[in-house]
């Protein structure tokens, strides 16, 4: 429901409906209760109905006259299902959900019949749910990413209260260096009461499903043994548990947490003591390599090279940028602190636009030797910048490279300093790569009509659910075919 009370203030619908079922169980009237407790009718109405809050002498006053201890009062749950209804339907039409409705208020009575409170509740209950549903926009999402992005870079990406998280979770379960074990990650999940399973039946819209009530974690069988993917999951299920986090209330919420829970994972997989240790080793040696990195802690490049932007800053006092690029030119996820200008659009979202034909993680492709990163110094408006691209290939087939960059200055820490290969890139300016040479565009301007490839995503609307894009069917459903017999023992629940 929407105005739930918070943790600083007390909930004064829940209080003034104990005082109000004291009161009545009693036989008082509110004039005879503030004859009591000398207080006016009026001010003990407001109470009751939880718009005023009492002071604490007055509501001692009340509780001595009502002769119930005063804990009772205080105490969080309603005193009745009525009382519950009552303070459902109270806090529904006090939130803007409602007020958007414009409709008048229903006062919530001892007149009004319970079938009713329960049906108008419902009603209420059905509205919030769908409203979360439908939870955002396309251009909400883009703003909502463009915000976090902002907010990583502000903070150099790197987020201590995590990484502590992280390092003191992994040194518990036993970790000593090298890569994370997949046995040490079930160790950390035990720690929590949860016990991960594979199996092949997870609903097809979901990465991973925990069952808080069995204490399981369901993930999907290992297609390459050891590999860093299954760990991966495991920890960003574990994530949500360790960090707090609640239900998503908005797209903007769902967004964050999967920040959040990639930061850990990450941070487990390569924990901060011993992956500074590592990097600061080679930075003396005058030879970090993003490749080492990841093959030191058994994990992706990729994820290895978006580790480097958590650590490389604040430890290594080197500021960088990041790319994940499709052969279609398009960004894919992006990151900078120095200064790179990446492509963006009118509300700063960087996501799907098209990165300069000249820089590395386009000319990557080009080359026939894709088995070992490659580098680059391009001299663009804003400086010249040294880059490391490895490429790869999606699930899907289509290719991608992955771009860890610093400016010239910083170059000299890296393997591949040494490369004589450079270009020229002025983007923004349209003639830089984006506008066809002249010669070309008279030939065959007029000459030319190409089929364009449809983008359906374009037209496609954000998935919906408080989980965008999970399918609640198939997940409860696999969650009762996988539930323990409640005749036998079940998992222990977190």
């Amino acid at each position: 429901m929407t105005a739930e009370p918070t943790s600083e203030a007390p909930d004064l619908i829940t209080l003034g409906r104990r005082i109000r079922h004291a009161r009545t169980s009693r036989g008082l009237t509110l004039e005879a209760l503030g004859r009591q407790v000398e207080s006016a009718p009026s001010l003990l109405s407001l109470v009751e109905n939880g718009r005023r809050e009492p002071r604490l002498s007055l509501l001692r006053a009340i509780a001595e006259a009502l002769e119930v201890p005063l804990t009772d009062l205080l105490a969080d749950e309603p005193p009745s299902r009525r009382a519950a209804l009552e303070i459902a339907l109270e806090r529904a039409q006090r939130g803007p959900l409602f007020g958007a409705l414009g409709l008048p208020a229903v006062k919530p009575s001892q007149r009004l019949p319970v079938p009713v409170l329960e049906h108008l509740v419902g009603l209420h209950d059905e509205l919030a749910r769908r409203e979360e549903e439908a939870i955002a926009t396309p251009e909400e999402a883009r703003r909502a990413n463009t915000v976090l992005r902002r907010e990583r870079q502000d903070r150099d990406n790197h987020l201590p209260e995590i990484e502590a998280l992280a390092e003191d979770m992994t040194r518990r379960a036993g970790y000593g260096g090298g890569a994370l074990t997949h046995r040490t990650v079930a160790q950390m999940a035990g720690e929590l009461g949860l016990t991960i399973l594979h199996v092949d039946d997870l609903p097809r819209s979901a990465r991973s499903v925990t069952d808080w009530k069995n204490g399981r974690i369901y993930l999907p069988p290992a297609s390459i043994p050891g590999g860093h993917g299954l760990r991966s999951l495991a920890l960003q299920a574990i994530a949500h548990r360790v960090l707090g986090h609640e239900r998503p209330r908005s797209y903007a919420d769902f967004l964050r947490q999967r920040v959040e829970i990639t930061y850990f994972a990450a941070a487990c997989l390569m924990p901060e003591t011993t992956a500074v240790s590592f990097l600061e080793q080679h930075k003396r040696a005058k030879d970090l390599a993003v490749e080492d990195f990841r093959d030191s802690f058994g994990v992706t490049h990729e994820a290895a090279a978006m580790r480097l932007t958590n650590l490389a800053t604040v430890h290594l006092g080197i500021p960088l940028h990041f790319l994940r690029v499709g052969d279609d030119g398009a960004l894919f996820r992006g990151y900078q602190n120095d200064g790179l200008p990446l492509p963006q659009d009118v509300t700063g979202a960087i996501e799907g636009q098209l990165v300069c034909r000249r820089w590395p993680a386009r000319e990557a492709f080009t080359r026939r030797d894709r088995a070992t990163e490659s580098y680059q110094y391009t001299d663009t408006p804003a400086g010249t910048f040294w880059d490391s691209v490895q490429t790869g290939t999606a699930a899907d087939g289509s290719q991608f490279s992955i771009t860890v960059g610093v400016p010239y200055a910083h170059a000299k820490w890296f393997r591949g300093r040494d490369t004589r290969v450079r270009r020229t890139s002025t983007c923004p300016d349209p003639a830089c790569c984006r506008r066809p040479p002249e010669d070309l565009a008279q030939r065959w301007e007029r000459a030319s009509w190409p089929s364009a490839r449809m983008h359906q995503q374009v037209l496609a609307a954000l998935p919906r659910g408080v989980f965008p894009g999970v399918d609640d069917t198939d997940v409860y459903r696999f969650l009762e075919r996988h539930a323990p017999d409640p005749d036998q023992d079940a998992d222990p629940s977190p």
